[in-house]
């Protein structure tokens, strides 16, 4: 039990390692593409409160959903863009590069894209979700869109 514990302790759990991965890939864009995805979360449970409502405020709620999503990715591939050129400029200011450092530096641009597209998944299968949820009520209501 005390080993277990002490394994526990010394381990960073998962919002720990969160925060690290934040830091490392940048932490303007990490932190504006998280809270896009709070956001979208925001915009998914409204949405599904609004199942049942007309389906133009239905269509503007998931659309909502997807356009933060992709905001996401393009925050997330801008930055890494950034990240890159940032990468290059630092490598043509020195005479020997080593690769452990190219390799280095491009793991850390890959991570913006990754939180982005992450966020893009989660969105897009909610909405995929809710459009199937509200498609069967309307069949068993018998009203057509």
């Amino acid at each position: 039990m005390i080993s277990l514990f002490f394994y526990l302790a010394q381990q960073r759990g998962f919002f720990g390692t969160l925060y690290s991965r934040i830091q490392e890939g940048g932490p303007v864009s990490m932190t504006f593409i998280l809270l896009l995805f709070f956001l979208m979360l925001f915009f998914i449970v409204r949405a599904a409160i609004k199942l049942k409502a007309p389906s133009h405020v239905f269509k503007k709620s998931v659309s909502l959903v997807n356009q933060v999503a992709l905001l996401a990715v393009v925050i997330g591939l801008f930055s890494q863009l950034i990240g890159i050129i940032e990468i290059f400029d630092a490598f043509e200011s020195l005479d020997n590069v080593n690769p452990v450092l190219l390799g280095g530096g491009l793991k850390l641009t890959l991570l913006p894209p990754i939180f982005g597209g992450l966020t893009l998944i989660i969105g897009r299968i909610s909405t995929f979700i809710l459009n199937w949820i509200r498609d069967e009520e309307l069949d068993k209501a018998g009203i057509k869109n």
